[in-house]
């Protein structure tokens, strides 16, 4: 009981320093304060032990060590491409921006035009287009303390014109994914997108000339099937290989040093067996996550509740293995046949987010387009609620990060 009521004692004091920091019109992210460690081993000496990559630049070390912190009080909240894609092609500040007055905490981007056959690296080329305006879009997140993440829709190896497994043969289908391990037909295919991958995120740089650290999650969504790389087209054992070759390659044969690894099914699992069943192992994962949009899909309280207990699946193990848990994807489609849910995201999303001490780094909203969206703008009929929902307590835009690429002092 003396512990607890220190360590509320603690917390207490710790609360009014922030509030007395903010009053002050301070920038909220001077304010970094380690925690008792009583159930927490990570250090800022010994952050890069638990890390995929002991050599890890020291950017990269201190995002991994702010995401695991972060979670104990708050929920960075992320869009895909959110500088490049906005509901019905507004262009601008980000979405979130328009509606909230400040950024997202999180930018998400993808590989998929960045590896395509049909980037020939040459100006004019629209594929290398893409690349430049990924590229910048990552420099200006990281100039502003956003915590970037690359997923990657890696085009199959045979005509390299879909991800989606419904648009291969069956003989495509049984043999692409083994084809790329070591000693497959595609082992040197795949080399080569992961060497343009290496060269680009070895050319993100910060002003000071610093490596800027990203999130990489390969082979996303797996326990499904509707990619190519899906568990009715590859063995448990496969799909482990794969992964491991995929970090052990831009880790010890690149030599690059600012990536921290995802690894996310979608929400096929209920039991942590059922999630770790093709779990490439602990010295390869730093960030344990999860896709999840079904559960969220008109399920109302029923679904965030069943989302939350798969959310505290990966919380308990993030906790017990001193990984970071996320949301790597989520969110409900908004369009002109699909009406909002009013209250989805300060309700619902919150809940799943918040119920049963989880801690959960960061949530992830795909991207809005000219037809739809997943994050309101300031002028649709669900705005109130998000914007709602980005100021409680435990969620977090840019605006209420830490320094992320800076270890407390």
């Amino acid at each position: 009981m003396k512990t607890n009521f220190l360590k509320i004692a603690f917390l207490s004091l710790l609360f009014s320093a922030v509030v007395s920091c903010s009053s002050d019109n301070e920038d909220p992210r001077e304010v970094i304060v380690d925690p008792p460690a009583q159930d927490d081993p990570l250090t800022t000496s010994n952050a890069p032990t638990y890390m995929v990559d002991v050599s890890a630049t020291k950017e990269t070390v201190a995002l991994f060590y702010n995401l695991k912190k972060l979670a104990k009080t708050k929920t960075a909240i992320g869009q895909q491409d959110a500088f490049n894609s906005f509901y019905q092609d507004a262009g601008g500040d980000s979405d979130i921006k328009k509606n909230t007055g400040y950024d997202p905490a999180v930018l998400g981007s993808d590989f998929m035009f960045i590896t395509d056959k049909n980037n020939n690296e040459q100006i004019g080329n629209w594929f290398y287009g893409e690349e430049i305006k990924i590229k910048s879009a990552v420099k200006n997140a990281y100039a502003k303390g956003i915590i970037n993440t690359f997923c990657w829709h890696l085009r199959e190896p045979y005509k390299e014109e879909s991800f989606y497994a419904a648009d291969m043969t069956s003989e495509q289908k049984n043999t692409a994914f083994k084809s790329i391990l070591p000693g497959g037909a595609n082992n040197e295919w795949y080399k080569k997108k992961l060497d343009k991958i290496a060269n680009v995120v070895s050319d993100l740089k910060g002003s000071n000339g610093e490596l800027i650290p990203i999130i990489f999650r390969p082979f996303h969504e797996f326990d499904g099937s509707w990619f190519w790389w899906g568990a009715n087209f590859c063995t448990v054992d496969e799909y482990k290989k794969a992964y491991q070759f995929t970090v052990d390659y831009l880790k010890n044969t690149k030599g690059v040093h600012n990536i921290l690894y995802a690894f996310s099914p979608d929400n096929s699992y209920t039991t942590q067996a059922d999630y770790l069943s093709r779990y490439p192992g602990d010295k390869y994962v730093d960030i344990i996550g999860m896709d999840n949009y079904g559960d969220f899909s008109n399920q109302g309280q029923t679904g965030a509740d069943r989302a939350n207990s798969k959310l505290k699946i990966l919380s308990d193990y993030a906790k017990t293995k001193v990984k970071i848990a996320a949301l790597t994807e989520t969110g409900f489609r908004v369009t002109s046949t699909n009406p909002a849910i009013i209250d989805w995201f300060s309700t619902l999303l919150y809940s799943s987010l918040t119920k049963n001490d989880i801690q959960i780094s960061y949530v992830m909203f795909w991207n809005n387009d000219k037809d739809g969206y997943y994050v309101p703008t300031g002028s649709v009929s669900n705005a109130t609620d998000f914007k709602n929902y980005s100021a409680k307590t435990k969620s977090a835009l840019v605006n209420s990060l830490p320094k992320m690429y800076e270890m407390p002092k």
